[in-house]
């Protein structure tokens, strides 16, 4: 069967179907099909291209008998390829699983298992970490591998073959399309998959453009698709480079899914980790408006680079970015302001939020704000809640517990995870995700950190985070992470994990004397280690198991 991005949908389309990704993003394709989609390098797909690739994957899906419905694990780095599996998936009306490409054993295995997929797309330079674990996964019927260097093993199909053979599957309605699931690794526990309704995420993710008048109603229903596409090209085109790897959902949900359900494109950085280089001349090159990232530790590099350039005398142009975006990690004040002298026209955007919520506050730094660091204008709805689960008044400041209205429904086969985490407040669906904040009197809220990681040291609450920021202000620290340890006489002791900046040679003494000037003294830090460098998860977040694995003398201090 010939696929043409011209194809229109039945004329039996009814007015006001539900949003569902696959529906729109075919109806984008329509409205721009000559509009790169996806860029990797000199690799470069046009929405047309990527419509058609997603409807072979699909109708491979099809053909090796996947049942709608099914679940699609996405094993891959960064890559054209997982986005034409996520988006192939939905138009098969099956959901793609989100697999973090550092899990390796029991880890793979329970993710796998854990979402029932039945169906693993695979880079092979990952397959050593898949055959060890194949034999334990009998629902998997379905392997497709994606070249990244070393064989093929003989149980995958190549799925550039796969892709280059298959019948495209053609457009369809889609009256009852899945819920939509992405998989969270959180801070304790195994990966959680949280369940959203499709047509409420999406809406969700349009509302974001409500803030200006595009001329075209923000999208609600899909007939409204078209006209918004149409009316948001005449006036600009986002090009997003999310930083953060794309099983992450800061890089689906932000760096992603904006510019696609826009008819945008998506720039996709070629280096396995975070090179600030490479970053800075993928937006030269691409005309890059939108930087995703996860807060300092890609904040840090990319300041780093563009000081060690404008002292060369080569400032790069990057008059392009309208938006740099963080979330899902702290963002200190100083980055952002030492950011702000290289975007003076950008728009610096920090947002707080979870898988399981959302976005619920954000922080808007430009010409005329001044960053801040973990304060935040709550969205609307968002409460402050006592450990109950029972809002506190407007006029107590707290702390409390963030809860967040939430499109999510839930945690993937745990009733009881959900039953604690989730919750009707006055008739309206809530999670509170354990982040503890407290209210300023101009309605601002101060994030102090996530309940799971506060220390208690002889009876006081200490929040990781605020020794973080306030040890990185220090001239010589690039990265720190925080954690408690076991103390006979307090309980817990507070002890730094820091990483000095390279040609630099601080002492613990030196250190704790800085934070005298900015912590009160329980919060001091009773060591600090100092290291080469801090480890961190590939979308930015801390791994606090390493530090105190470092503190416990388990670890390597080297990172």
């Amino acid at each position: 069967m010939e696929y043409s991005p011209d194809d229109r949908l039945e004329p039996r389309e009814q007015l006001h179907m539900k949003l569902d990704l696959a529906s729109v993003w075919e109806r984008v394709a329509q409205v721009v099909p000559d509009v790169d989609a996806v860029v990797m390098g000199s690799a470069r797909l046009s929405w047309a291209e990527f419509d058609d690739r997603a409807a072979r994957f699909a109708g491979a899906l099809d053909a090796h008998g996947v049942r709608p419905g099914s679940k699609v694990a996405l094993y891959l780095f960064n890559s054209p390829e997982y986005l034409i599996a996520h988006y192939g998936a939905f138009k098969h009306d099956c959901i793609p699983i989100n697999v973090n490409y550092r899990y390796l054993d029991e880890e793979l295995r329970y993710l796998i298992e854990n979402s029932d997929s039945e169906v693993v797309v695979f880079h092979t330079s990952l397959a050593s970490r898949v055959a060890a674990v194949r034999d334990r996964l009998p629902a998997v019927t379905t392997w497709f591998s994606v070249d990244a260097g070393g064989d093929r093993p003989d149980f995958a199909e190549d799925l550039a073959e796969v892709l280059e053979h298959a019948a495209p599957q053609p457009r369809r309605d889609r009256p009852h399309p899945p819920h939509y699931m992405l998989y969270t690794g959180g801070t304790t526990g195994m990966p959680k998959g949280v369940l959203y309704d499709q047509h409420d995420f999406v809406a969700g993710l349009y509302q974001q453009f409500a803030v200006v008048d595009w001329g075209a109603p923000i999208p609600s229903s899909l007939e409204q698709v078209q006209p918004f596409v149409r009316a948001v090209r005449e006036r600009t085109q986002l090009v997003s480079v999310p930083c953060c790897p794309l099983m992450h959902g800061t890089g689906m949900w932000v760096g992603v899914m904006p510019a696609h359900l826009t008819g945008g494109t998506v720039v996709l950085l070629e280096g396995r980790s975070f090179n600030a280089d490479e970053l800075i001349a993928t937006i030269e090159r691409e005309g890059v408006t939108r930087v995703v990232i996860v807060g300092d530790a890609f904040a840090r590099p990319l300041l780093r680079a563009l000081e060690a350039a404008d002292a060369a005398g080569r400032l790069p142009d990057l008059s392009s970015v309208g938006q740099v975006i963080s979330s899902g990690a702290m963002w200190s004040a100083e980055v952002k302001d030492g950011m702000r002298r290289f975007l003076p026209d950008a728009t610096l955007i920090d947002a707080l939020g979870s898988t399981e919520g959302g976005g619920y506050a954000t922080q808007v730094a430009g010409s005329g704000a001044a960053g801040r660091t973990a304060r935040f204008v709550p969205a609307p709805d968002t409460l402050l809640v006592d450990e109950s689960g029972v809002p506190l008044p407007p006029d107590v400041p707290g702390p409390g517990l963030l809860a967040s209205r939430t499109a999510a429904r839930g945690y993937y086969k745990d009733d009881e995870k959900t039953a604690r985490t989730f919750a009707e407040i006055d008739g309206r669906w809530y999670v509170i995700t354990g982040d503890w904040a407290s209210r300023e009197p101009d309605g601002t809220i101060v994030l102090h950190g996530r309940g799971s990681n506060c220390i208690n040291t002889g009876g006081e609450k200490v929040y990781p985070e605020e020794v973080e920021e306030a040890l990185k202000r220090h001239p010589d620290i690039e990265d720190c992470l925080v954690v408690g340890v076991p103390d006979e006489r307090f309980g817990e002791r507070v002890v730094a994990v820091a990483e000095r900046r390279p040609g630099s040679e601080p002492t613990e003494e030196e250190l704790r004397e800085f934070l005298r000037g900015e912590l009160s003294g329980y919060k001091i830090p009773k060591q600090v280690v100092v290291v080469d460098a801090v480890r961190r998860a590939p979308n930015g977040k801390a791994d606090y198991g390493w530090a105190k694995d470092v503190v416990l003398g388990a670890g390597s201090p080297a990172g």
